[in-house]
């Protein structure tokens, strides 16, 4: 191929079938499920190599922006761009808004992996074969899917027949099969000629707005609107909320792969896993002698077969087979290892009433551009929380209707202004900020700084902040 292959990350996901470490607000892609990075991170790892791939270009939620940004900048990953989407509209449009924004940057004829961002991925020379064969593929017309030999009756993923084997060329689809019941499913692997749908693509750019065009001229319109009326914010690309309204809520599959003539798919067997629930993480992770994954604080006695993850409390189980516990420092999930599926009926019942539907959403800690919260005690006209500033980062400039606050350095150095004075401030010393003043708080130090804050008022919710000015664009 002439050109590099265009990465085209799709990061926009807010699934809950990890919870309670997967939230709206924190969704499992950017969390540390398999190994030190985050999923998103490990798919940045995985196009890094400027041979063959350009900077990707990562299409996800608005809420995510700076999560985004902030885990590409940590593993050292430039990107291409960041397209933000104004709802969810699922794949289908995501990756036409794409593929004309990538038309446009990188000329008509680019070829574009389409990858989701949260899925566990083996890299071999398997799998570097079939990228090469997939590109040469998409440069002449053809819609590549990566179909994954399956090992076992999965019932959690759909299906393509076809002929295509392990090692062999790219081959024509057959069909796409919905995802299976167990008996189904047992049936198709005895069979043989059916693969995993994986979910990545090779596309070339034309060729997919071409069919896009036929097969969804809905679809096309809404993304070649939303890319022609975006707009710049900061490193990022706004895409018009009421033309990327406009599109059915449709997935990919569904829109073009199902009926288009142009589909194909390469047969792989590199190591692959979505990590759709928890057992899935359990299959795909480092175990003990006794078939248990472990992460975070966790002591076991006499555990068999067993996932068991704390990202807070230390967890001690005993006397368990086939458990599945999630620990964090305001949830727990305790059930059967082997319906882990099950986790999403139970968010269901959960985000149901109102008293614990902010369980599904967000978490106790809540991450920012510049570092994050975490809240500690919660009181009749009071709250203490912590806060965690990165290093030369600053909030915005703001003041508050309903609170006063008290913040007392635990660790780091803190600048503090206050109507126009600032004060610095070392460990153990603290400062009072009335009500209505206009404050900024920043990290002029090279370690993180930590502090406490007291907020005492008549009203403490998030939205009594009035920034007046913001280094992220939030005013």
């Amino acid at each position: 191929m002439s050109h590099p292959i265009v990465p085209v990350i799709l990061a926009g996901g807010q699934g809950t079938r990890l919870w309670p470490m997967s939230r709206t607000a924190r969704p499992k892609q950017f969390l540390p499920l398999t190994g030190e990075f985050s999923l998103f991170q490990q798919t940045l790892s995985r196009v890094a190599d400027l041979n063959i791939y350009a900077r990707p270009i990562v299409i996800t939620n608005s809420e995510y922006r700076f999560i985004v940004a902030e885990q590409a900048l940590e593993v050292g990953s430039p990107l291409s761009s960041v397209l933000l989407e104004p709802v969810a509209r699922n794949t289908a449009v995501a990756i036409a808004a794409a593929a004309a924004f990538a038309s446009a940057r990188f000329g008509s004829d680019a070829v574009l992996h389409i990858l989701p961002s949260d899925h566990d991925v083996i890299v071999d020379g398997g799998y570097r074969s079939a990228i090469t064969q997939a590109a040469e593929a998409a440069s002449k017309g053809l819609l590549v899917t990566f179909g994954i030999i399956p090992t076992h009756a999965e019932t959690g993923y759909g299906y393509i027949k076809s002929a295509a084997s392990a090692g062999g060329k790219v081959a024509s689809v057959e069909r796409f099969v919905e995802k299976p019941n167990q008996a189904r499913a047992q049936e198709m692997l005895a069979e043989g000629g059916y693969l995993w749908n994986s979910g990545m693509f090779m596309i070339g750019a034309t060729a997919f707005l071409d069919e896009c065009a036929t097969l969804a001229p809905q679809t096309l319109a809404a993304a070649r609107g939303a890319i022609e009326s975006a707009k710049i914010d900061l490193d990022f690309v706004r895409l018009d909320e009421t033309a990327f309204a406009r599109a059915p809520n449709i997935s990919v599959d569904y829109a073009i792969f199902e009926k288009t003539t142009k589909a194909a798919v390469i047969a792989v067997n590199f190591g692959w896993s979505d990590l759709g629930s928890w057992d899935a993480v359990w299959k795909n992770g480092d175990r003990d002698s006794a078939q248990n994954f472990t992460k975070g604080n966790v002591t076991l006695d006499n555990v068999s077969n067993s996932l068991i993850a704390s990202d807070h409390a230390h967890v001690a189980v005993s006397g368990l087979d086939d458990i599945a516990v999630i620990a964090t420092d305001d949830a727990v999930y305790v059930g059967k290892l082997s319906e882990a599926q099950n986790v999403g009926s139970m968010v269901k019942v959960l985000k149901a009433h109102k008293s614990t539907s902010n369980l599904t959403e967000i978490h106790k800690t809540a991450f920012r551009p510049w570092g994050g919260y975490s809240s500690i005690l919660n009181g009749e006209r009071f709250q203490v929380k912590r806060l965690f500033v990165k290093p030369g980062k600053k909030l915005s400039l703001q003041k508050h209707h309903h609170r006063a606050e008290h913040w007392i350095v635990v660790r780091g150095t803190a600048d503090v202004t206050i109507d126009g004075a600032v004060t610095t401030l070392a460990e153990n010393q603290s400062i009072y900020l009335p009500l209505g003043c206009v404050h900024r708080l920043s990290n002029p130090g090279k370690i993180e700084l930590e502090l406490i804050e007291v907020q005492t008022g008549s009203y403490l919710g998030e939205d009594d902040i009035i920034r007046i000015e913001d280094e992220f664009g939030r005013v």
